[in-house]
């Protein structure tokens, strides 16, 4: 070996700032300060096993899974109202008459006022106290949500010629 090119090397003593435990090593320094030891390190001392149980990967897995569940419940929720068909008749903002004439005949749901006017326009002015602007104000508020309105049957479209032909003969 060289002479002089080595450091020096001195019996060093290590002092852990945590638990305040001393002991002696060699080292290029005289005195060594050390923030945690192997008395103090969680790791060493088993604590680190205690906080992992208390905030497990699993109980986080669980956690996130729970609040996955959670949202797609929410936009399930939300996709379901969305639906034009499945929402009130109090949505179409008609007359307060002409809404409490559809719920006391049990239609309460858009798609039912839709499933009348496929039987004929007639199915929604006979429900007492529902008359003929109430049905044109009901129609220009389906065409507003862009539902397509259903024709009323072709049968009874001839019939109703032929009947008012007749009368006028």
């Amino acid at each position: 070996m060289k002479a002089d090119i080595h450091p020096t090397v001195y019996e060093a003593q290590v002092t852990c700032a945590s638990c305040g435990n001393t002991w002696v090593t060699t080292s290029t320094k005289k005195e060594l300060r050390i923030d945690v030891c192997s008395n103090c390190h969680p790791f060493y001392t088993g604590e680190s096993a205690k906080i992992l149980d208390v905030e497990g990967q699993v109980d986080r897995f669980y956690k996130k899974l729970s609040a996955r569940q959670s949202y797609v419940e929410q936009q399930k929720a939300r996709e379901e109202s969305m639906n034009v068909f499945n929402r009130s008749v109090d949505d179409l903002a008609l007359t307060p008459r002409a809404t409490d004439a559809l719920k006391k005949a049990g239609v309460l749901t858009i798609g039912q006022v839709v499933e009348k006017l496929a039987e004929s326009d007639e199915a929604l002015t006979q429900i007492a106290g529902f008359g003929q602007s109430a049905l044109t104000a009901t129609k220009k508020k389906l065409r507003a949500l862009e539902i397509e309105l259903p024709e009323a049957p072709k049968k009874e479209k001839a019939a109703e010629a032929a009947e008012s032909t007749e009368a006028g003969e």
